[in-house]
């Protein structure tokens, strides 16, 4: 939790943030991300300064726990100093106790985003998911909460001016932006409504740009001139037996039959396989996405 430090921006764990979406349609599969068509509503998670605090918190605690699906899941919300936004105590359950920031008593508004990512490591506890080095599963988890419906509410969180600063989780603004436009495309979403602070909106075009990017890249016919033309290049290349510059895409030589080209799907971004042929169209087996590719 970040209170009056400077925020890190950009995409320093991009590699790992689409790792954990790959990840999580593998644990899933595709029918079950689909069952998380609907975000939480900024109605089932609202708190103002006249609710109960701890009524309030396990309010929004049951409302997360029913979004995940947990339904023999209690959580028993507390609240003390620590260094951290909060804590849950990861345990066989069916009772967690999560403990938060005492900040929280006097900035009630993000006890929502606090909890959904301590409730999403009690899902993916449950889902036996996760990252082997520490950091990691943190930057999984804020995927996690963010592509399944949740995360709007950490990116809300984020608040930036001259005199302080406050962001929650371990992904940045940008990279939870990133996700939420993963999602938007997904499920035809406009988290950008939900907002209530004008620097999550802001963060959020910056990561939606970056994720319309994927979507542009050779060998799908979206791409744009240079791309394309840097493609011919490489495919020139790799049919000469050349070497081929760094690029998303990789030619494969397969003695079956004509040469492969391998690239990221753009929604789940697991690795496709296909010929190079000239137009073809291609679909993802695990998110299930139709790829149209000039190869």
């Amino acid at each position: 939790m970040g209170g009056g430090g400077a925020v890190e921006h950009g995409y320093p764990h991009l590699e790992t943030v689409r790792g954990a979406i790959t990840a999580l349609y593998r644990r899933l599969s595709y029918d079950t991300v689909q069952l998380f068509d609907t975000s939480v509503a900024p109605v089932d998670v609202a708190f103002c300064d006249t609710d109960d605090l701890h009524l309030g918190a396990q309010r929004v605690a049951r409302e997360l726990v029913r979004h995940f699906r947990l339904p023999d899941a209690r959580m028993v919300v507390g609240f003390r100093e620590m260094e951290y936004a909060a804590n849950v105590e990861l345990a066989a359950g069916p009772e967690y106790f999560v403990e938060l920031n005492d900040r929280f008593r006097r900035y009630r508004r993000d006890i929502g985003a606090a909890l959904a990512h301590e409730i999403t490591h009690v899902f993916l506890h449950r889902l036996d998911l996760s990252f082997p080095a520490t950091r990691d599963n943190e930057i999984l988890t804020d995927t996690v909460t963010t592509y399944l419906g949740a995360g709007w509410l950490l990116l809300d969180a984020y608040r930036e001016d001259a005199d302080s600063s406050q962001k929650l989780g371990y992904l940045t603004p940008e990279e939870f932006g990133y996700v939420l436009a993963k999602r938007a495309v997904v499920f035809g979403e406009d988290p950008s409504v939900w907002f209530t602070s004008p620097q999550a909106y802001t963060a959020y075009a910056r990561g939606r740009e970056l994720a319309r990017l994927d979507g542009r890249q050779p060998p799908l016919t979206g791409a744009g001139w240079a791309g394309r033309r840097r493609y011919a290049r490489d495919r020139r290349y790799a049919q000469e037996r050349r070497p081929v510059a760094d690029a998303p895409y990789a030619f494969v030589p397969d003695p079956r039959g004509p040469l492969r080209v391998t690239f990221p799907c753009p929604t789940c971004h697991q690795r496709i396989r296909v010929p190079v042929r000239g137009r073809v169209r291609a679909r993802c087996g695990l998110c299930r996405t139709v790829l149209e590719c000039d190869t």
